[in-house]
């Protein structure tokens, strides 16, 4: 048998490649775990024998009643008195209304358009009162819809939002 048909022993790897495998594998298994612990849910603390403050939510439901109202009725003063145009009020209404749905519900109401209002079959005053008063005051060319008539469709929704 001649050298060139010799068979060899396959090549062997120096330790340092196997080392730098294992280093890279506890990486990446580091950064997935860092990855589920800094984007996982925080969890609220607890004290034993600590009185809950958190008030009941019929109490907190009526208390963003009152708070939104008082809102309404600011910017309806403020049209009142001048200090608001009929299209600068009906945009402040927009807001307040679209602010109380998502604070109250957590619907994204301020960002929601007419048309995915409906889409999401959202309780009709909201999208009356988004279709008849401040769509037409805000995107309409000419005169703004009365602020009178958009501050108590504003109060409808607030008062019978579920």
């Amino acid at each position: 048998m001649s050298a060139a048909d010799e068979l060899y022993p396959p090549a062997q790897y120096g330790w340092g490649w196997m080392l730098l495998a294992l280093g890279i594998i506890a990486v990446l298994i580091l950064l997935g775990w860092l990855l589920f612990f800094l984007t996982r849910p925080k969890r609220s603390i607890v004290l034993h024998g600590a009185e809950q403050s958190t008030p009941p939510t019929v109490d907190v439901l009526s208390m963003l009643r009152t708070e939104y109202n008082g809102e309404i009725d600011r910017i309806e003063g403020a049209y009142r008195s001048g200090a608001l145009d009929a299209r600068a009020a009906n945009l402040e209404l927009s807001r307040v209304v679209r602010t109380f749905v998502n604070e109250y519900s957590g619907l994204e109401a301020p960002v929601l358009t007419l048309n995915d209002l409906v889409r999401l079959g959202v309780q009709p005053e909201l999208v009356d009162a988004v279709g008849r008063h401040y769509y037409p005051s805000i995107f309409r060319r000419g005169s703004a819809v009365d602020p009178h008539a958009g501050a108590e469709a504003a109060r409808l929704v607030v008062r019978t939002w579920h």
